[in-house]
């Protein structure tokens, strides 16, 4: 019997305050993937993919900030290979959602406007193939990543018996200013910014379809009653799960 591997990836759920009536509501982005893609396709999904040997490459050191202090909980978690994870989930926003968890020279958090939008969206396919690297981006741009910014929630490892198998890292993210997110019109065709309520009621009027961890990431989500009791829960979350759920047998 041929045993499958399990590849390591990261995944990045992007939030930000909704426009609703009182203000109090969040809503995230997500991609629909192309219905040709090998895995998941035709699905909604959160920005993220598979974690790339460079990723845990040290050298990211010396552009990158650490953790906070308040996140010692998540980096001990996720255990010595910390780094691959984080830098992983934020070249996969990037590349797949034009989202890019970044601070600028100045220290604050990389905003888009009408000078800079079009030279990022520029990186984008030549990061996904390999052209340049996100190491090169920073260097050339003069970032910082937000690893600081972006706060570790749980873990899903895809059961045996399924064609791709992944152990996945999710975490959790404020967008940054003037950061809308669109699709690469590669590995994805549509995107959209929506709440876990809507997104889980389109589901099961099947019109919004969704792989099974996504809709368990949709259900946490909708049990925060507000914008701010989400981004406090991140960063105060002292559990983290591994989810490890098993194929029914027929």
């Amino acid at each position: 019997m041929q045993v499958q591997p399990i590849r390591s990836a990261a995944t990045v759920i992007i939030a930000r305050a909704s426009g609703d009536a009182d203000g109090a509501g969040f809503e995230i982005f997500m991609l629909r993937r192309t219905s040709q893609a090998a895995f998941a396709g035709g699905m909604y999904v959160f920005p993220g993919g598979r974690v790339d040997p460079d990723d845990h490459l040290h050298r990211y050191d010396t552009f990158r900030r650490g953790p906070s202090a308040g996140q010692a909980p998540q980096q001990a978690a996720l255990g010595a290979e910390w780094r691959g994870f984080w830098i992983a989930g934020i070249r996969e926003s990037f590349e797949e959602a034009g989202l890019l968890l970044a601070y600028d020279p100045t220290g604050e958090l990389l905003a888009y406007d009408e000078d800079n939008r079009s030279r990022f969206d520029a990186y984008r396919k030549p990061l996904h193939a390999g052209e340049v690297s996100l190491l090169d981006i920073c260097a050339r741009e003069n970032l910082t990543l937000a690893v600081d910014h972006i706060h570790f929630v749980n873990r899903f490892v895809t059961p045996p018996g399924r064609a791709r198998r992944f152990d996945t890292r999710f975490f959790l993210a404020e967008a940054p200013p003037g950061q809308t997110g669109k699709h690469d019109r590669r590995e994805t065709v549509d995107s959209i910014w929506i709440s876990p309520r809507e997104a889980i009621e389109r589901n099961d009027a099947g019109d919004f379809d969704l792989m099974r961890v996504t809709r368990m990431q949709l259900e946490m989500l909708g049990e925060r009653e507000s914008h701010s009791d989400l981004l406090r829960w991140a960063k105060a979350n002292r559990h983290f799960p591994i989810y490890r759920p098993v194929v029914p047998r027929d």
